[in-house]
């Protein structure tokens, strides 16, 4: 049996992120045996996992006696770092890329604790000798550390919203408008492909930021232009792009009502199906 064109199951859509910038996940003891990892990525491959952990451990030891505190964070090169947490009497070190936040890696970790505590209990784990291995538990952490990267998207709603920056009224101030993902993927764009390119590369960075923490932002780009971006609902990235000439107050201005009006088309009932 088909589904009907206007049946609200067609409606939904949960989009996930195309790159996921967390690619390694090791789980080490006190004493620095690596006794579970993860590559999720495929992209660093590392191997030898102990090496990691020994290393880790031997630096925090290190750090502490020299200055009393542990080291959390080694910037490895590359726009990827090592970040460890220490929960009770393990560390939960993840290989990321250097955008990754702190808080939003503290929660995921918080979580795979919770989970990986609970399966070190029931199958009677000794986490100072045994190697873990187990694919089903694979799956639950990837979707742990997966699910913050997806959302729920009312794909009716988003084409009224799409349409609604088609309409939008560019003039000498106000030069372009991208809207995206709460991951960063670009769903509109005034802009033609090899210059959203070019502009997304340049502001990258500061959108995932964005993403994570920080509900607003304005900056000036290197072609002499004035940025600004907001958070909608938790679900887009709005990013007005204007001439820098422009006043603070007028592209305020501007952005907050382009958002109202997205705000208003996402919050708007669902019309009753025929």
């Amino acid at each position: 049996m088909g589904i009907p064109g206007n049946s609200a199951i067609v409606t939904k859509i949960k989009r996930t992120s195309d790159k996921l910038n967390i690619h390694n996940l090791f789980i080490f003891n006190k004493s620095g045996i690596c006794i579970y990892g993860l590559n999720l990525t495929n992209l660093y491959p590392i191997e030898q996992e102990q090496l990691i952990s020994s290393y880790f451990t031997a630096l925090m030891s290190f750090t502490k006696e020299l200055i009393g505190d542990k080291i959390k964070t080694v910037e490895m090169g590359g726009g990827i770092k090592l970040v460890v947490f220490e929960k009770k009497n393990l560390y939960y070190n993840l290989l990321c890329n250097t955008i990754e936040n702190w808080q939003l890696l503290e929660e995921i970790i918080s979580k795979i604790h919770t989970k990986f505590s609970e399966y070190v209990i029931k199958n009677d784990i000794k986490t100072d000798l045994e190697y873990i291995y187990d694919e089903q538990l694979n799956y639950l952490i990837e979707d742990i550390i997966r699910e913050p990267f997806s959302s729920e998207f009312d794909l009716i709603k988003e084409d009224e919203i799409i349409n609604l920056l088609k309409e939008l009224h560019l003039n000498d101030d106000i030069k372009g408008v991208i809207l995206l993902t709460n991951i960063g993927k670009v769903i509109f764009s005034s802009f033609n492909k090899m210059i959203i390119k070019d502009f997304l590369k340049e502001v990258d960075f500061r959108v995932k930021i964005c993403n994570n923490t920080i509900l607003k932002l304005f900056y000036t780009s290197k072609n002499n232009e004035l940025i600004f971006s907001e958070n909608v609902n938790d679900l887009y990235i709005l990013i007005l792009i204007f001439d820098a000439k422009i006043r603070f107050g007028m592209a305020e201005f501007y952005l907050q009502k382009v958002v109202k009006k997205i705000i208003n088309l996402l919050e708007a009932k669902e019309s009753p199906l025929l």
